[in-house]
């Protein structure tokens, strides 16, 4: 079973006055009808513009239905720059109800950090939503509705992803001969090894049932590029519906990736995957709690 450890101090967060508080888990009884968890990593630059899209639309859509509530998580996974600081003025703009940051001891990967995120949240959703602000962020009514699309959901879970597959000729038209190779070469890798039938596994847009997330982070193992390919193994192990929903996405300067040495690591991680679910080296199981 994966290593579900946190630190101390990964266990407050501060409110707007500047005060700790503990924070929940995702065993409580939600209190929000949507939780957006956005994983940061060096992204001072880039956060506020996602922040200002996204607390927009939160705020009108609370506006039209006061009925609606949600929190938005910005985690900041180990960041060098002030990553903690720029979300925290969110948080004393917005309320410590509303936004919250959660400052990981160190890096742990942006699969590590959209679970510290999800345990952490008290929404009957969560959105996991990249910092970059990539997706416009108000199709999220999209998923939600590819979401309902999915009833009667199976022991209340459920997975929406959003899906940039429609943008794929665009897309190839616009890379080198390389990268589109080394592009093609992943999506083979995941279908044979992992995860048949979703295009697009790498989308950070994807919108859970609170009882989708806590099964499958609870079983992830990997914490870095190719999180986002085990989750959704995970999932269809345990027969959780999966739609797959064209989002409108842009590229955005200032990507972590470099393109061979993650796609190469990425490469090595599927093969993992599929080798230690295997061997039985990892094992799925029901969930448990996190200490």
């Amino acid at each position: 079973m994966p290593d579900l450890h946190r630190h101390e101090q990964e266990k407050f967060f501060l409110n707007a006055r500047g005060q700790k508080e503990t924070l929940p888990s995702i065993w409580d009884s939600p209190t929000k009808q949507l939780s957006v968890v956005v994983p940061s990593y060096n992204e001072e630059k880039r956060l506020p513009v996602m922040m200002d899209e996204a607390l927009s639309y939160l705020e009108k859509r609370q506006k039209q239905d006061p009925t609606f509530t949600y929190e938005v998580i910005v985690v900041d996974d180990g960041s060098k720059d002030q990553t903690s600081e720029v979300a925290f003025k969110y948080c004393q703009k917005y309320g410590s109800d509303k936004v919250r940051v959660i400052t990981l001891v160190k890096n742990r990967g942006k699969g590590g950090a959209i679970r510290m995120g999800i345990f952490s949240s008290r929404g009957e959703k969560i959105l996991m939503a990249d910092a970059d602000g990539a997706t416009k962020f108000p199709d999220v009514e999209k998923l939600e509705k590819g979401l309902n699309d999915l009833q009667p959901w199976p022991g209340q879970m459920a997975i929406a992803c959003g899906s940039r597959a429609h943008l794929e000729k665009e897309s190839i038209a616009q890379r080198s001969y390389f990268r589109t190779l080394l592009m093609y070469g992943f999506h083979f890798l995941v279908w044979f090894l992992c995860v048949k039938g979703i295009r697009d596994t790498q989308c950070g847009f994807k919108l859970l049932t609170r009882e989708a997330a806590s099964r499958t982070f609870s079983s992830l193992h990997i914490e870095r590029w190719a999180f986002d390919v085990e989750l959704l193994y995970i999932a269809q192990f345990f027969k959780i519906p999966i739609a797959e929903i064209a989002v409108n996405w842009t590229e955005i300067e200032g990507s972590k990736l470099v393109p061979f040495w993650s796609w190469l690591q990425m490469g090595k991680d599927l093969l993992f995957i599929r080798l230690r679910y295997l061997t039985g080296a990892w094992r799925l199981q029901q969930p448990r709690k996190v200490n």
